[in-house]
């Protein structure tokens, strides 16, 4: 039996890895550091879900299906909820990076229900080390399975995903994956301890430029995206260092704005990496 297609109308598909926020109202990061969850009610709808739902909104606008992955369903209630009320067409699926079954099982069924990507979004992340006790937040005192999340989501997970939509791009002759990623994939920087863990985001840039090398012939454009900084959501604008510097938060719609302009970009001039920094200094959190 052949399941109805999620995509009836043939629109291209851009699947975003990581599609709802861990600020958005009730992200698991929000409930961790303010012990509830948070109205969002109150937050302009491109930055009610944080980078993730910044993504969908902006390529729904431009006329994409709009795939949002997430851990479960439910996360992705009120974001889809937002993107049918613009009128737009999307769907969401859940995904688990760090379980390669379940990344084949996912993109098997986007494949067939949806069509093949023509832009994938890795927008998956992590806060590894910051629920551990003061004490504890050196490197020499993270738990090892701490350091399998951050290799799930930093370089297994990118790097399996991408397996999944670049055959069919490359035979295309056209595509685009783009890596989400942040300042420690650049550079150390002590905001506080618990940070050492981040520096599996070196490879997610590695990832990056050795996939430009290999599929930049074949019309696949790959690029890391810096965010340097704190992204708008309801869980960081609701932080009390932050509160009263909305100034300082990156805004996670001009964000996605640059990502679609990534995609559009001419190739015959193509960036590979964009560093996106506030005007504002950002407070440490």
């Amino acid at each position: 039996m052949v399941e109805e297609s999620l995509n009836p109308h043939g629109l291209p598909v851009v699947v975003i890895v990581g599609g709802t926020s861990k600020w958005q109202a009730d992200g698991p990061n929000t409930v961790f550091v303010h012990g509830h969850e948070l109205s969002g009610d109150n937050v302009p709808a491109d930055a009610r879900w944080g980078l993730g739902g910044a993504l969908a909104l902006k390529f729904g606008r431009e006329g994409y299906f709009v795939v949002v992955t997430t851990r479960s369903l439910a996360n992705a209630d009120s974001l889809l909820e937002g993107i049918r009320g613009e009128g737009r067409e999307c769907a969401a699926v859940e995904l688990d990076v760090s379980v390669p079954a379940s990344i084949a099982q996912t993109f098997a069924t986007i494949r067939e229900r949806a069509g093949d990507p023509e832009v994938l979004i890795y927008n998956a992340g992590y806060m590894a080390g910051r629920q551990l006790p003061p004490e504890q937040e050196l490197m020499e005192s993270f738990p090892a399975e701490l350091f399998e999340v951050a290799i799930d989501m930093a370089c297994r997970g990118p790097f399996l995903v991408a397996k999944e939509v670049l055959p069919a791009m490359r035979k295309r002759g056209r595509g685009s994956i783009l890596f989400s990623n942040n300042q420690y994939s650049l550079r150390g920087r002590k905001r506080r301890t618990g940070e050492s863990l981040y520096y599996p985001r070196t490879m997610m840039r590695a990832l990056s430029q050795a996939l430009t090398e290999e599929y930049s012939e074949h019309g696949v454009h790959v690029a890391n995206v810096v965010v340097d900084g704190v992204i708008d959501s309801p869980g960081t604008r609701d932080l009390p260092q932050l509160r009263d510097q909305l100034s300082a938060l990156i805004s996670p719609a001009s964000i996605a704005d640059a990502f679609h302009y990534l995609h559009r970009q001419d190739p015959t001039a193509w960036s590979h990496e964009l560093q996106l920094t506030a005007a504002s200094t950002t407070p440490s959190y």
